[in-house]
């Protein structure tokens, strides 16, 4: 079981993620709206694992993956996006994030996702 930081500025999804850890036995320890939010309870939490939007309000994700792997070079991120834009993708990677679900995203692509990097 894994304390997980939710970061999306839609209501829905995370309401959907947090669903996922749950069946998953992971713990939920907060849920951001915004970037700026994202990196705060970052901060607050110290979570295992943090799901992130690349697209948000107030500091987008690749801002929040610098902002955060600056304050915790180990944090493990997920980015999950509907995006297609390679160059910030691997801009997000090179700063840190560790690996990428795309929207849509399933059940099991997530879970997989947070035990492969748990098990790194």
């Amino acid at each position: 079981m894994a304390k997980i930081l939710i970061a999306d500025d839609s209501d829905a999804i995370r309401l959907v993620l947090k669903d996922i850890l749950s069946i998953g036995k992971h713990e939920t320890v907060a849920e951001a709206n915004d970037g700026a939010e994202a990196v705060e309870l970052y901060k607050q939490h110290n979570p295992e694992v943090i799901l992130l939007d690349l697209a948000m309000p107030k500091k987008d994700g690749l801002t929040v993956v610098k902002e955060v792997m600056e304050y915790d070079a180990n944090a493990k991120i997920i980015l999950i996006t509907a995006s297609d834009d390679q160059k910030i993708i691997n801009q997000c990677l090179e700063h840190g994030a560790k690996t990428i679900i795309s929207k849509p995203f399933d059940f099991n692509s997530v879970l997989k996702s947070i035990t492969a990097l748990l098990e790194n």
